[in-house]
């Protein structure tokens, strides 16, 4: 084991993704099931997260969800990569955390993105528009002030419980959440979503100017991604068929799927966009033997200098899925 593997967390964020032939009620209490497994195992953190009206993901409501982890668990973090800021109130946000942090003390994280609905009628059920996100600097700052008295933006406005309470905050980088995360001084949480050199630029951007506060006097990286592990490389290749072929889908279609099995994936007719996507999904993901997934995650935990890890690994098949996270702990010394 190197080094930076052994010295770096492992944590996990799951998005309750629903399978062909089974329903979101069954992804959710699946997801509570995996966070006991996971502590089991000695991930740092689990997470959960925040989609609506998403056929492929039953995560809608993310810290009902977190309050249903924790209470099934007794040691691991629980938190949410992340509650979509805009989507909601800073106070009713901090409330909400509130009472979480109050009934599991010491155990809760705060992970907070950007992000607006996937679509306009979405974002129009939530009564808020594309133009929320640019806001979120804003947001961010009255609901840190919830929890610290500070908040001016309503004058006599207290939430309870939270006021007074300490909850590690997260920002997800999201377009500018990586600037905003440096700013205000708190943690960020980034993935290979535009490339990895793209990522690389923006950690660096963040640590550049990153702003020391009450939570953190140093920047905090946490970088987020898929991993991958079996017996063989094409048996771990297999493992993130489903997740490929349902990016794709979603970016050509403007829907994501519940996960296929990766025969049916493989048996799909995809045009060359889709093929496209496909292949690319599959090329930022990192998969193989253990050896192979060390040696990946040792030359990214340089590059990136990253303080922890975020493992978002979906995939149909449970036991293998659950095989692939137990190999990882391993490597890692979980």
């Amino acid at each position: 084991m190197s080094s930076l593997i052994a010295t770096t967390p492992f944590s996990v964020l799951d998005r309750s993704r629903v399978r062909a032939g089974h329903d979101g009620p069954q992804a959710l209490r699946d997801t509570v099931a995996f966070a006991r497994e996971a502590e089991r195992l000695g991930y740092h953190r689990f997470w959960v997260s925040e989609h609506h009206s998403v056929p492929g993901v039953a995560g809608s409501a993310p810290t009902v969800l977190a309050a249903a982890v924790a209470s099934a668990t007794s040691t691991i973090r629980v938190g949410t990569g992340g509650v979509m800021l805009p989507n909601h109130q800073p106070l009713v946000v901090a409330e909400q955390f509130g009472v979480l942090e109050s009934l599991f003390p010491g155990r809760i994280d705060m992970g907070l993105g950007r992000s607006v609905g996937f679509t306009d009628g979405i974002r129009k059920a939530l009564g808020r528009g594309k133009e929320d996100a640019d806001d979120f600097g804003a947001q961010l700052a009255e609901l840190l002030g919830y929890f610290d008295g500070s908040q001016r933006v309503h004058p006599q406005v207290h939430a309870h419980p939270a006021e007074g309470l300490a909850v590690p905050t997260f920002v997800l980088a999201t377009g500018k959440g990586a600037r905003v995360a440096a700013e205000a001084g708190l943690p960020l949480v980034i993935a290979n979503v535009r490339g990895e050199e793209t990522m690389l630029r923006a950690i660096e951007d963040y640590r550049e100017a990153f702003r020391p506060s009450a939570q953190g006097e140093r920047p905090y990286v946490v970088v987020s991604g898929t991993v991958a592990v079996a017996d063989t490389t094409e048996a771990a290749r297999r493992l993130l068929l489903p997740e490929a072929w349902s990016t794709a889908f979603s970016r050509t279609r403007g829907a994501f799927p519940p996960l296929s099995a990766p025969d049916d994936v493989m048996a799909q007719t995809m045009s060359d966009r889709e093929r496209t996507l496909f292949d690319e999904a599959l090329d930022r993901q990192m998969y193989g033997t253990q050896d192979e997934v060390a040696e990946a995650l040792e030359k990214l935990l340089d590059r990136s200098g990253a303080d922890e890890f975020l493992v978002t690994t979906s995939t149909y098949d449970r036991g293998a899925w659950l095989d692939s996270y137990g190999r990882l702990a391993r490597l890692a010394g979980a």
